[in-house]
């Protein structure tokens, strides 16, 4: 019996790999990768169009389209996780000296309101330095990928979108998840990285970023695709933390150098499932509803497919 295609989006990365080159496969479908060159633009069609079969996605996209009633479901595969002290930028001449400064501020967000990156953001700025997130007007550079979404009244969209130009000009005193290079633009935590490294120690803050996605219709036709599914990322993600763990990578990129960090703290850098990454969901679903981004907190067993709600890799 021939396998059923899937279309498929998710980025080449370390813990993909192994899939997208065909070394893991499913027993009862192929998926079909499409290279789409900036992964937001799938994100976008995903949520708009329903495009593809499985989707990569931004995990606070999904939440805000979940509570919007898009047909999909998400499968707690986590492709991307990363530390966000490095997220936060400023204007250096402005005379901030932290982002404590940032209450009563206007901040920008690159591209929209919802981006998770920006959420993770504002989350340290609360946590970490006691900023009420309400004082504060966010101006994001760009739409949002959820049409119906409307944000809060302190979000007020930048006219002309030039984030980095109003940054680097001092037009706004800081951004978050903005990669802007002038002179007068850096990172507004020291040493953001060894922050990053210091918040997994002390709190277990690892933030997640990115999800897997599959068409409700494809879930309740097949819903073997669920564990099908779940259990190739598996596999393929084992091979690359294996490779990590024997130093296989010649050269670790900036991502292979969070998974090492975080490795001294866990075996698995990149565990899959609901169980292992409680603390985490909860809490991103807690900025999402003081954020604004989703009304009312949203039970992770209603986000997750059902086959694979208990499922842990």
């Amino acid at each position: 019996m021939s396998k059923i295609t899937l279309k498929a989006v998710s980025r080449t990365q370390g813990n993909n790999r192994a899939l997208k080159e065909g070394r893991v496969t499913l027993p009862d479908f192929d998926l079909e990768f499409e290279e789409v060159p900036v992964l937001v633009h799938g994100f976008r069609r995903m949520v708009r169009e329903l495009a593809y079969d499985v989707c990569e996605m931004a995990v606070t996209t999904y939440i805000c389209a979940k509570a919007h009633g898009v047909k999909f479901t998400a499968l707690p595969i986590f492709l991307v996780r990363g530390f966000h002290h490095d997220a936060i930028l400023h204007h250096v001449p402005s005379g901030l000296k932290s982002p404590a400064d940032l209450a009563g501020k206007r901040v920008g967000v690159n591209r929209g309101y919802t981006v998770t990156t920006g959420v993770w953001a504002r989350a340290i700025i609360q946590d970490e330095y006691g900023v009420d997130l309400s004082s504060v007007t966010w101006t994001p550079s760009g739409d949002e990928h959820v049409e119906a979404y409307e944000a809060p009244e302190n979000v007020k969209p930048l006219k002309d979108s030039d984030l980095e130009g109003r940054l680097s000009s001092g037009g706004l005193v800081a951004a978050v998840g903005a990669k802007v290079d002038h002179p007068d633009v850096a990172a507004m935590i020291d040493d953001p990285f060894a922050a990053g490294v210091s918040a997994l120690k002390t709190r277990g803050f690892y933030p997640i970023n990115h999800v897997v996605v599959v068409r409700d219709a494809l879930l309740e036709e097949m819903p073997e695709v669920a564990t099908q599914i779940f259990d190739a990322f598996a596999a393929s993600k084992r091979h690359y933390v294996d490779d990590l763990k024997a130093g296989r990578i010649a050269e670790p990129s900036r991502v292979d150098k969070v998974h090492l960090a975080a490795m001294e703290f866990m075996d698995d850098p990149l565990p899959y499932g609901i169980a292992p990454n409680r603390q985490t969901l909860e809490g991103l679903v807690g900025h999402a509803v003081t954020q604004k981004i989703i009304p009312r907190p949203m039970a992770l067993e209603d986000l997750f497919a059902r086959p694979v709600v208990d499922s842990v890799a």
